[in-house]
């Protein structure tokens, strides 16, 4: 069987309801139950949250909410993993057991339906007890910098200031997109971000983090922006 699992809870201190806001339209949490649904990766879409509203909302997009999360889990320190942990076994006491689930994020508008199956491909394929959505960043990080408690500019390395762009190791960040894992590797909790895990990378202009109002409004006018290519591609092509 093959579980996704979309946290969702329902306080978040810097955007207050975050999880149910309006994005382009419709509740952020819509378009990750959209593309899991569209993806036809699973036999079961599962929301975990401790709101009622938030479980409200997730039914009427498509989703289940059969539970409500326990308070130990809902705090703003909880990871990923224990809440994932969490769904699969409640999965397993309704009688069928996930072998592969999936985390989605609740606010992943960019989540694209032939990511998902890619990464549930690279999953098996790979024999990885994870697979993951990463993206390049955009300039080396061997080239930060830092403000100085003396308001002053200085590097992280400065041995790398003569360095040329092109010849510094390429780094990747998470795409806070989805998380396929084998259920024994997140009941056992184990690391994601390790050897155990595979990648599945995702062109920049499709990953946004949206943890503050700005992040909010660069991820709103970057969707629509696809949104238009997107249509402006399909009618060239008829």
């Amino acid at each position: 069987m093959r579980l996704a699992v979309i946290p969702a809870r329902g306080g978040s201190k810097r955007i207050p309801r975050k999880n149910i806001k309006v994005f382009c339209g419709r509740p952020i949490i819509a378009w990750s139950i959209e593309a899991a649904a569209r993806s036809g990766c699973f036999d079961r879409i599962i929301v975990s949250t401790d709101d009622e509203e938030v479980a409200d909302v997730a039914r009427a997009c498509g989703a289940e909410a059969p539970f409500l999360r326990p308070p130990e889990l809902s705090d703003d320190i909880t990871g990923t993993i224990p809440v994932v942990a969490h769904a699969i076994r409640w999965q397993r006491q309704s009688g069928v057991a996930a072998t592969y689930v999936c985390c989605i994020y609740a606010t992943a508008p960019f989540i694209d339906v032939s990511d998902l199956r890619s990464g549930y491909e690279v999953l098996v394929q790979s024999q990885s007890d994870y697979a993951f959505a990463i993206t390049k960043f955009a300039s080396p990080i061997q080239r930060a910098i830092r403000i100085t408690r003396d308001n002053r500019i200085e590097m992280f390395h400065p041995e790398q200031f003569n360095s040329r762009s092109q010849d510094l190791e390429e780094a990747f960040h998470d795409a806070g997109q989805f998380y396929w894992g084998r259920a024994d590797a997140w009941l056992a909790e184990t690391p994601v971000f390790s050897a155990a895990a595979t990648p599945v990378v995702l062109p920049r202009y499709r990953v946004q983090d949206i943890d503050t109002p700005d992040d909010w409004i660069r991820a709103e006018i970057m969707f629509r922006a696809i949104d238009q290519a997107t249509s402006l591609a399909d009618r060239e092509k008829s």
